[in-house]
């Protein structure tokens, strides 16, 4: 879908406030309120807004500990790619997955509430993943920048 200028204020400032009334959004985007829902509604449609969602702060909730893993599978078996992203979904402190091309297959984005959990997960569900052939950690110390800005 070909976005113009129109659209890019409708999407920054989507993205600066996901709470704006569509009101509110129209009125900062300079277009009528019909415009600014025509709009998202074509956008949405179009899959270029795919949905609006929380973003969690973790450690308020008790989860102190984040680490990514970074995952080289063992790819001899052809399923080994699919049955390892299955059976990653299945581990509940898995907040995330993204998959790669390179020497780095699968990343998991884990949360634990300390470093004991953290143990107990990696121990219990992480190390029974299957086809895994290399684990990297990378504990998590702070997050610097979360960018929800358009490039455009």
């Amino acid at each position: 879908m070909r976005i113009d200028d129109t659209d890019r204020r409708l999407l920054r400032r989507l993205l600066a406030d996901p709470e704006l009334s569509s009101g509110a959004l129209a009125d900062l985007a300079g277009v009528t309120p019909a415009t600014a829902s025509r709009r998202i509604d074509k956008m949405t449609r179009e899959g270029v807004i795919r949905g609006q969602f929380a973003v969690i702060d973790w450690s308020a909730l008790g989860y102190d500990v984040q680490v990514s893993l970074r995952f080289t599978i063992d790819k001899t078996n052809p399923r080994a790619f699919d049955e390892f992203l299955a059976a990653a979904r299945e581990v509940p402190e898995v907040t995330e997955i993204q998959t790669f091309l390179g020497k780095v297959d699968v990343r998991l984005h884990v949360i634990a509430r300390d470093m004991g959990h953290y143990q107990q997960i990696y121990r219990d569900r992480i190390l029974s993943l299957p086809h895994i052939a290399e684990i990297e950690a990378l504990m998590q110390v702070a997050s610097i920048a979360e960018r929800g800005a358009l490039p455009l």
